[in-house]
């Protein structure tokens, strides 16, 4: 079988293609064909050597991934061959709060999906709704994951409160798309203003361009009252509106704290002691958050938004497109 390994790290010469034997499943484990993979930027720190975790020597890279299961150890009892599957980011972390025995991840610890075929526990994996097809099933594990805790981690937003999203990366339009579903008014932030449209045809009820707003706090809460949940993912450049935005006891889940240049979040002190918003973070979630995201998913229907999709082969290319920004959805690689 084909996949690729990261050798080293500081760019995308450290993925390497290798032509390998299939896996054979343990007793408690399944195979899964691999019929497409998705980025998130956590794989871009990590192929950088940026990310918090170190990960393992020749790892196969990324998290997120869809497949058919096309063969089981004996003794398995969650799935069986021809079940659609994703797996779970953090593996083993399967309800309840984390510990540090539980941050193994796929793709960074653990051989992830970038391979034609993906060797799984069983306990790593999930079924995906029926609705779906391959390359949107492949982008639920973490950008999916981590935008419905950002909403449903803690204090739900009731219907007809205010959501905040910033930017139109995967993180960010499920964001939108979560809000929508739970009821809620969106606002969507974004610098390029013709995404406007795009981002209105998702459910944003308001649009703001930076370019066009580069102080936008003041303005967003003088049309909406406040917002009530902020899923802040531009970091240093917007935290600070985000602030601003905020109703008295809003929240913030900060999902970024650095940028490309290495600028950390800096809290204005004015607009910290006129708040009593709440600032708070989440680590992607656990696999019984993912197979309750996975229900909501299933009985909206709701489709994730593809913005390009390349070929197996071209996986560099596909790594360079998505460090360049300008993406408005999930960026995904078919299957070898």
């Amino acid at each position: 079988m084909r996949n690729f390994r990261l050798e080293g790290s500081g760019g995308t010469d450290c993925l390497v293609m290798h032509d390998e034997a299939e896996p054979t499943p343990k007793p408690h484990d399944i195979v899964v064909r691999v019929r497409a993979t998705s980025l998130n930027r956590r794989d871009t720190m990590i192929l950088n050597g940026t990310y918090p975790l170190t990960p393992r020597q020749g790892v196969i890279p990324l998290s997120d991934g869809a497949g058919e299961v096309v063969a089981v150890g004996n003794a398995v009892t969650r799935f069986a061959v021809d079940d659609r599957v994703t797996g779970s980011y953090f593996t083993r972390w399967i309800d309840g709060r984390i510990n540090a025995k539980l941050v193994d991840q796929l793709g960074c610890t653990l051989d992830g999906m970038l391979a034609e075929y993906a060797l799984l526990d069983e306990q790593w994996a999930v079924r995906l709704p029926e609705h779906l097809d391959w390359h949107e099933a492949a982008t639920l594990t973490c950008a999916g994951l981590t935008a419905w805790n950002s909403l449903t981690g803690a204090e739900i937003p009731k219907p007809g409160q205010w959501v905040l999203v910033i930017g139109s990366g995967g993180v960010a339009l499920f964001a939108l798309q979560f809000a929508k579903l739970l009821g809620c008014q969106v606002v969507a932030v974004t610098s390029r203003s013709e995404k406007a449209d795009r981002l209105r045809a998702l459910g944003a009820d308001i649009v703001v361009s930076t370019a066009d707003t580069p102080e936008w706090g003041a303005m967003v809460r003088d049309q909406t009252g406040g917002i009530d949940l902020v899923v802040e993912t531009g970091g240093p450049p917007t935290f600070a509106q985000s602030m601003i935005a905020s109703t008295l006891y809003g929240r913030i889940v900060l999902l970024t704290v650095q940028d490309a240049k290495g600028g950390a979040v800096q809290i204005p002190g004015a607009v910290y002691q006129r708040s009593l918003v709440t600032i708070s973070r989440v680590f992607v979630g656990s696999r019984t958050g993912l197979e309750t995201m996975l229900r909501a998913i299933s009985a909206h229907r709701l489709k994730p938004v593809v913005d390009k999709v390349f070929p197996f082969a071209e996986v560099r290319d596909a790594y360079r497109y998505f460090e360049q920004g300008n993406v408005f959805g999930k960026v995904i690689i078919e299957g070898a």
